[in-house]
């Protein structure tokens, strides 16, 4: 398995990089924002409910990419306590000027009912690494912010403008207002720039200025298989801004044929030999009901600007090739397949649920070689969850772990889950039971009603550890256990991996069965501990390896 944008053989370095394979980040990336400072490139995605707030990757070639340890991952730069489910950051945008890279985000903690409460934040930092400053509240007006840096040095920011009123237009335009880098803070008056074509959802700002004009990207149609990218521009930044009247710079809309589906929400970034791509996410779906396990991820597409001074993708479609720019290939090193957790910390692969991996739950020093979790809230809990997990980036991916545990009751739970928010999820899972027997139990959460597998009951007579793995195989999720002469067995029934989707996960309350309420994120592989009684119980991961497959990796 490779870290970064293909599965291809790296080229060496020095020899350019001839192609571009999509998606540049599988598995759930949604949101780019595309940043070159010198022959750097930067990709800022969110991470909604998950730790380290904001992903950042980075590239030299636009063809490999390695992600770098995140940023806000303190609970002094971003607090998710009690976010609901695709609650979190949303839309970042990583920006940079005055010697500073610059980061807006939204925190959002509710987005049902016809309201959002989305507090925007800005947090600077003189490397992507860190350290970042102390975030400052800027507006709640609404959501996906941007910063613009003009020519003349003045900074903008923009965002979607939220209505909360019945029968409104929730999505009521892109503002813009003046951003003071000095005091650090919003002055003088908002200005309304752009109110979107009939295409609607307008929303995910970012400017640009080139040749005189002033170019809107914004994203519309709604963040699934309407989504769309559309550009717009301007003699002045107040506008009127006039759309392409080529149509949509983006869409996957009315071509179900095409692998790459969902895409939207773009933002450019020029190489330095004066090339144009376009960073955007991307969905692809699985099966008649087109769901997308992988939930949103992040793809690249080449730009060319057109007489008349438009930037445009060749058919208005993504491609899953592009020819990469004239650079030097500059792939990293492969991510290991097995973490044997011998680091004083997480590597930048894992992330964790609505809390940072602070020692106080996540210990990798109480015993050598061993991750160790203090048990957390129940599987609906939105404080203090113990998940430590990783995206998947294949719909053919495997995640085995060593679990040493010994639970004293039925309220203290540890194993290795197929997870997507509090109410879909597969769990295998070492408990014990009201006889007092440790005991290795199936349990599946499908739009929040619990389905117990209880022909996958297995009394565990040994005291030594535990090995389990969970895979995704397409449409399908299977468990395993490892017997004691070092070969696997089936753990329970087949199980549906199409409930871990954005299309499925969102409240059913649409007359079609879609969601009502949509949800954002995307299938996580994981390690996953309770103590529901607040009791002191832990569980140590002897090691966890993740795999990506070719089909098929089950039978």
């Amino acid at each position: 398995m490779t870290t970064g944008a293909t599965a291809a053989r790296p080229a060496p370095r020095g020899r350019q990089a001839t192609a571009i394979s999509n998606p540049v980040l599988p598995g759930f990336h949604p949101d780019p924002s595309i940043l070159r400072v010198g022959d750097d490139y930067y990709l800022a995605t969110s991470t909604f409910e998950w730790h380290p707030g904001v992903r950042v990757h980075h590239s030299r070639d636009l063809v490999h990419w390695r992600p770098l340890p995140g940023a806000l991952a303190e609970t002094r730069l971003l607090d998710l306590t009690g976010v609901p489910d695709s609650g979190g950051v949303w839309a970042p945008c990583l920006s940079y000027a005055h010697g500073m890279f610059h980061l807006v985000f939204t925190r959002v903690d509710n987005h049902h009912g016809g309201w959002w409460d989305a507090q925007n934040y800005l947090t600077t930092a003189p490397t992507p690494e860190g350290p970042w400053s102390d975030p400052v509240p800027v507006h709640a007006r609404g959501f996906d912010p941007s910063l613009f840096h003009d020519d003349d040095g003045a900074c903008w920011m923009l965002s979607l403008t939220g209505d909360w009123r019945p029968r409104r237009d929730p999505f009521a335009g892109i503002q813009a207002q003046r951003w003071d880098c000095a005091a650090g803070r919003l002055t003088g008056e908002v200005r309304m720039l752009f109110h979107g074509t009939e295409a609607g959802v307008t929303e995910g700002p970012h400017l640009y200025r080139r040749d005189g004009w002033y170019y809107l990207l914004t994203a519309e149609g709604g963040t699934a298989y309407d989504h769309q990218v559309t550009v717009a521009r301007s003699r002045t930044l107040d506008g009127p801004y006039t759309p392409d009247p080529a149509g949509p710079t983006l869409t996957s809309r009315h071509r179900p044929d095409l692998a790459l589906q969902k895409a939207g929400h773009g933002s450019l970034v020029e190489t330095q030999t004066g090339e144009w791509y376009l960073a955007h996410l991307t969905g692809r779906p699985q099966g008649p009901h087109r769901r997308c396990v992988l939930g949103r991820e992040t793809a690249l597409q080449r730009v060319e600007w057109s007489d008349d001074g438009w930037p445009r993708v060749a058919g208005g479609v993504p491609a899953e090739q592009v020819a990469a720019p004239g650079l030097p290939a500059h792939p990293f090193p492969a991510e290991p397949e097995r973490d044997d957790f011998d680091g004083p910390r997480l590597g930048p692969h894992w992330a964790t649920l609505r809390r940072p991996a602070t020692p106080d739950w996540v210990d990798l020093a109480a015993r050598p070689s061993h991750l160790r979790l203090h048990g957390g809230q129940s599987p609906r809990g939105l404080r203090a969850p113990s998940l430590v997990a990783r995206r998947a980036g294949s719909v053919h991916c495997s995640l085995e772990a060593s679990v040493d545990f010994r639970p004293a009751d039925v309220r203290q739970l540890a194993g290795v889950t197929a997870y997507y928010d509090t109410r879909n999820w597969h769990y295998a899972y070492v408990t014990r039971d009201d006889d007092g027997r440790t005991v290795l139990s199936l349990l599946t959460c499908d739009d929040g009603n619990r389905v117990t597998h209880s022909a996958a009951d297995v009394v565990l007579t040994g005291a030594g550890p535990v090995g389990l793995r969970v895979t995704l195989d397409g449409e399908r999720a299977f468990f395993d256990r490892r017997l004691e002469d070092g070969t696997w067995t089936a753990l329970g029934p087949a199980l549906n991996a199409t409930i871990l989707s954005d299309e499925y996960a969102g409240e059913k309350q649409a007359p079609d069965g879609r969601a009502a309420s949509p949800a954002f994120t995307g299938a996580f592989l994981g390690l996953w501990v309770q103590d529901i009684g607040a009791d002191g119980a832990h569980a140590d991961f002897d090691h966890a390896t993740y795999r990506e497959h070719r089909p098929p990796a089950h039978p």
